[in-house]
Protein backbone atom coordinates (compact mmCIF):
# COMPACT_ATOMS: atom_id res chain seq x y z
CA UNK A 1 0.00 0.00 0.00
CA UNK A 2 2.75 2.65 0.69
CA UNK A 3 4.28 1.57 -2.51
CA UNK A 4 1.27 2.63 -4.06
CA UNK A 5 1.07 5.80 -2.67
CA UNK A 6 4.71 6.44 -3.47
CA UNK A 7 3.69 5.94 -6.87
CA UNK A 8 0.72 7.91 -7.33
CA UNK A 9 2.72 11.14 -5.58
CA UNK A 10 5.23 10.51 -7.73
CA UNK A 11 2.65 10.60 -10.94
CA UNK A 12 1.13 13.67 -9.60
CA UNK A 13 4.46 15.38 -9.38
CA UNK A 14 5.03 14.52 -12.98
CA UNK A 15 2.38 16.10 -14.05
CA UNK A 16 2.52 18.78 -12.18
CA UNK A 17 5.93 19.36 -14.02
CA UNK A 18 4.53 18.99 -17.34
CA UNK A 19 1.99 21.82 -16.65
CA UNK A 20 4.88 24.15 -15.43
CA UNK A 21 6.90 23.45 -18.16
CA UNK A 22 8.67 26.79 -19.64
CA UNK A 23 8.56 25.16 -22.89
CA UNK A 24 4.98 24.66 -23.26
CA UNK A 25 3.99 28.03 -21.81
CA UNK A 26 6.34 29.77 -24.32
CA UNK A 27 4.78 28.16 -27.02
CA UNK A 28 1.27 29.15 -25.76
CA UNK A 29 2.51 32.52 -25.46
CA UNK A 30 4.43 32.77 -28.75
CA UNK A 31 1.20 31.39 -30.50
CA UNK A 32 -1.18 33.81 -29.03
CA UNK A 33 1.55 36.26 -30.63
CA UNK A 34 1.27 35.18 -33.74
CA UNK A 35 -2.58 35.28 -33.50
CA UNK A 36 -2.69 38.76 -32.10
CA UNK A 37 -0.06 40.19 -34.37
CA UNK A 38 -2.15 37.74 -37.47
CA UNK A 39 -5.22 39.97 -36.06
CA UNK A 40 -3.26 43.18 -36.33
CA UNK A 41 -2.35 42.37 -39.37
CA UNK A 42 -5.82 41.96 -41.15
CA UNK A 43 -6.78 44.99 -39.21
CA UNK A 44 -4.19 46.94 -40.92
CA UNK A 45 -4.75 45.22 -44.08
CA UNK A 46 -8.64 46.04 -44.24
CA UNK A 47 -7.85 49.85 -43.36
CA UNK A 48 -5.37 50.14 -46.24
CA UNK A 49 -7.94 49.12 -48.35
CA UNK A 50 -10.39 51.61 -47.32
CA UNK A 51 -7.58 54.13 -47.37
CA UNK A 52 -6.75 52.83 -51.14
CA UNK A 53 -10.30 52.88 -52.01
CA UNK A 54 -10.81 56.55 -50.69
CA UNK A 55 -7.49 57.69 -52.23
CA UNK A 56 -8.68 56.44 -55.69
CA UNK A 57 -12.12 57.97 -55.12
CA UNK A 58 -10.32 61.76 -53.96
CA UNK A 59 -8.05 61.07 -57.07
CA UNK A 60 -11.07 60.74 -59.74
CA UNK A 61 -12.62 63.78 -57.88
CA UNK A 62 -9.91 65.78 -58.66
CA UNK A 63 -9.25 64.67 -62.26
CA UNK A 64 -12.94 65.74 -62.74
CA UNK A 65 -12.25 68.78 -61.00
CA UNK A 66 -9.06 69.65 -62.99
CA UNK A 67 -10.92 68.58 -65.94
CA UNK A 68 -13.57 71.33 -65.31
CA UNK A 69 -10.74 73.74 -64.52
CA UNK A 70 -9.23 73.49 -67.53
CA UNK A 71 -12.98 73.55 -69.55
CA UNK A 72 -13.45 76.81 -67.55
CA UNK A 73 -9.80 78.19 -68.68
CA UNK A 74 -11.19 77.56 -72.17
CA UNK A 75 -14.24 79.26 -72.07
CA UNK A 76 -13.01 82.21 -70.07
CA UNK A 77 -10.32 82.86 -72.79
CA UNK A 78 -12.71 82.48 -75.51
CA UNK A 79 -14.76 84.82 -73.47
CA UNK A 80 -11.80 87.13 -73.07
CA UNK A 81 -11.10 87.15 -76.82
CA UNK A 82 -15.03 87.55 -77.62
CA UNK A 83 -14.77 90.88 -75.99
CA UNK A 84 -11.91 92.19 -77.10
CA UNK A 85 -12.76 91.96 -80.45
CA UNK A 86 -16.12 93.69 -79.14
CA UNK A 87 -14.35 96.25 -77.82
CA UNK A 88 -11.96 96.77 -81.11
CA UNK A 89 -15.47 96.89 -82.64
CA UNK A 90 -16.96 99.48 -80.60
CA UNK A 91 -14.15 101.58 -80.70
CA UNK A 92 -13.78 101.08 -84.66
CA UNK A 93 -16.83 102.27 -85.28
CA UNK A 94 -16.99 105.05 -82.67
CA UNK A 95 -13.85 106.46 -83.92
CA UNK A 96 -13.79 105.52 -87.91
CA UNK A 97 -13.24 108.52 -89.88
CA UNK A 98 -16.45 109.72 -90.86
CA UNK A 99 -16.97 111.32 -94.82
CA UNK A 100 -20.14 113.03 -93.58
CA UNK A 101 -18.12 115.82 -90.95
CA UNK A 102 -15.81 116.12 -94.00
CA UNK A 103 -18.56 117.20 -96.39
CA UNK A 104 -20.31 119.88 -93.48
CA UNK A 105 -17.32 121.39 -92.54
CA UNK A 106 -16.42 122.13 -96.20
CA UNK A 107 -19.59 123.85 -97.00
CA UNK A 108 -19.08 126.35 -94.09
CA UNK A 109 -15.57 127.01 -95.76
CA UNK A 110 -16.13 129.10 -98.80
CA UNK A 111 -13.75 131.43 -100.31
CA UNK A 112 -14.83 133.95 -103.58
CA UNK A 113 -14.00 132.54 -106.96
CA UNK A 114 -12.66 128.61 -105.52
CA UNK A 115 -14.60 125.80 -106.55
CA UNK A 116 -13.94 122.19 -104.75
CA UNK A 117 -14.23 120.10 -107.55
CA UNK A 118 -12.95 116.91 -106.06
CA UNK A 119 -12.57 115.23 -102.49
CA UNK A 120 -10.65 112.01 -102.01
CA UNK A 121 -9.88 109.63 -99.11
CA UNK A 122 -6.73 107.74 -98.73
CA UNK A 123 -6.96 104.61 -95.96
CA UNK A 124 -3.77 103.02 -95.19
CA UNK A 125 -3.74 100.34 -92.63
CA UNK A 126 -0.81 98.35 -91.10
CA UNK A 127 -1.34 95.42 -89.97
CA UNK A 128 0.54 93.98 -86.76
CA UNK A 129 0.68 90.52 -85.33
CA UNK A 130 -0.36 89.01 -82.37
CA UNK A 131 2.73 89.13 -79.42
CA UNK A 132 1.52 85.82 -77.35
CA UNK A 133 2.08 85.36 -73.71
CA UNK A 134 5.84 83.46 -72.88
CA UNK A 135 5.86 81.04 -70.27
CA UNK A 136 8.29 78.39 -68.88
CA UNK A 137 7.69 75.01 -68.40
CA UNK A 138 6.06 75.53 -64.74
CA UNK A 139 3.55 78.12 -66.16
CA UNK A 140 5.58 81.09 -64.78
CA UNK A 141 5.07 84.28 -66.92
CA UNK A 142 8.10 85.45 -68.80
CA UNK A 143 6.87 88.28 -70.85
CA UNK A 144 3.62 89.44 -71.53
CA UNK A 145 1.67 89.03 -74.46
CA UNK A 146 -0.12 92.03 -77.21
CA UNK A 147 -3.02 92.06 -78.62
CA UNK A 148 -2.77 92.16 -82.48
CA UNK A 149 -2.74 96.40 -83.73
CA UNK A 150 -3.79 98.10 -86.82
CA UNK A 151 -2.84 101.33 -87.34
CA UNK A 152 -4.44 103.73 -89.27
CA UNK A 153 -3.66 106.31 -91.75
CA UNK A 154 -5.73 108.82 -93.50
CA UNK A 155 -5.15 111.32 -96.04
CA UNK A 156 -7.90 113.60 -97.50
CA UNK A 157 -7.26 115.60 -100.48
CA UNK A 158 -9.11 117.89 -101.98
CA UNK A 159 -8.69 119.12 -105.15
CA UNK A 160 -9.95 122.89 -106.55
CA UNK A 161 -9.89 125.30 -109.33
CA UNK A 162 -9.01 129.13 -108.00
CA UNK A 163 -10.98 131.74 -111.01
CA UNK A 164 -9.22 134.23 -109.63
CA UNK A 165 -6.63 136.52 -111.36
CA UNK A 166 -4.84 136.52 -107.87
CA UNK A 167 -4.08 133.97 -105.18
CA UNK A 168 -7.73 133.15 -103.59
CA UNK A 169 -6.47 129.24 -103.61
CA UNK A 170 -4.07 130.71 -100.36
CA UNK A 171 -6.81 132.07 -98.11
CA UNK A 172 -8.84 129.11 -98.79
CA UNK A 173 -5.93 127.30 -97.43
CA UNK A 174 -6.34 129.37 -94.38
CA UNK A 175 -9.83 128.57 -94.01
CA UNK A 176 -9.42 124.79 -94.46
CA UNK A 177 -6.79 125.23 -91.44
CA UNK A 178 -8.76 127.69 -89.53
CA UNK A 179 -12.10 125.70 -89.47
CA UNK A 180 -12.83 124.41 -86.03
CA UNK A 181 -13.52 121.02 -87.55
CA UNK A 182 -10.36 120.38 -89.14
CA UNK A 183 -8.62 121.70 -85.84
CA UNK A 184 -10.35 118.94 -84.00
CA UNK A 185 -9.57 116.22 -86.36
CA UNK A 186 -6.68 117.08 -87.80
CA UNK A 187 -4.41 117.38 -84.17
CA UNK A 188 -2.52 120.52 -83.09
CA UNK A 189 -0.29 120.28 -86.21
CA UNK A 190 -3.44 121.13 -88.49
CA UNK A 191 -1.16 120.02 -91.50
CA UNK A 192 -2.08 120.91 -94.48
CA UNK A 193 -0.14 121.20 -97.71
CA UNK A 194 -0.24 121.94 -101.13
CA UNK A 195 1.54 118.43 -102.71
CA UNK A 196 2.01 120.05 -106.52
CA UNK A 197 2.54 123.44 -107.58
CA UNK A 198 -0.46 124.72 -109.26
CA UNK A 199 -1.46 124.27 -112.47
CA UNK A 200 -2.47 127.27 -114.44
CA UNK A 201 -5.43 126.16 -117.47
CA UNK A 202 -7.84 128.34 -119.76
CA UNK A 203 -11.28 127.29 -119.81
CA UNK A 204 -13.56 126.85 -122.97
CA UNK A 205 -14.72 130.91 -122.63
CA UNK A 206 -11.04 131.67 -122.62
CA UNK A 207 -11.07 132.69 -119.13
CA UNK A 208 -7.69 131.70 -117.10
CA UNK A 209 -7.99 129.97 -113.61
CA UNK A 210 -5.48 127.77 -111.59
CA UNK A 211 -5.90 124.08 -110.47
CA UNK A 212 -4.62 122.88 -107.44
CA UNK A 213 -4.78 120.53 -104.09
CA UNK A 214 -4.53 120.55 -101.12
CA UNK A 215 -3.89 117.37 -98.99
CA UNK A 216 -5.35 116.90 -95.33
CA UNK A 217 -3.06 114.35 -93.09
CA UNK A 218 -5.06 112.61 -89.94
CA UNK A 219 -2.46 111.99 -87.41
CA UNK A 220 -1.74 108.45 -87.48
CA UNK A 221 -4.29 106.43 -85.07
CA UNK A 222 -3.43 102.54 -83.49
CA UNK A 223 -6.96 100.24 -83.31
Amino acid sequence: MPLSLNLLAEAQALEELRRRDPVKRAIAVGAALVALVLAWSGYLQSRTMVAARQLDQMESKLRSNTNEYQQVLAYKKKLDDATLKLAKLQQLTTNRFLTAGVLDALQRVTIDDVQLVHLKTDHNYTFTDEVKVKTNSDGVVLSKGKPATVMEKITLTLEARDASDGDQWVKFKAAIADCSYFQTVLGKKHDVRVPSALQRQIDQTGKAYAHFALECTFPEKTR
